[in-house]
């Protein structure tokens, strides 16, 4: 059954319970970095490319987090909007020291 929620302030406690698992938090972190980067580079090299490589940098190491460390399902299958906004506030609060990595 799918898990419903109002609003991301309700959805963000169930995403991180899916991110108990330290490895693939920073694999996550890692996914995201990349992901920026990739769109970083898109916008200072005007090579438009480097945004379809945004896609896979992103996923991939937080898919590989998700079934080898935490054997669940990752939440952007069901809650795809929720998930990236996830992923991004979970970096922020990494980077801003609110969080632990």
């Amino acid at each position: 059954m799918k898990a419903r929620f109002a609003n991301f302030r309700e959805f963000y406690p169930y995403y991180l319970a899916q991110h108990a698992n330290r490895t693939s938090r920073r694999l996550h972190l890692a996914g995201s970095l990349l992901a920026l980067a990739c769109a970083a580079l898109a916008l200072a090299s005007g090579r438009w490319a480097w945004l379809l490589g945004a896609v896979p940098a992103g996923y991939l190491p937080a898919w590989t987090g998700h079934f080898f460390f935490e054997h669940n399902s990752p939440a952007t299958f069901r809650h795809p909007l929720y998930s990236l906004r996830g992923d991004f506030t979970m970096l922020f609060e990494v980077l801003t020291g609110r969080t632990r990595w």
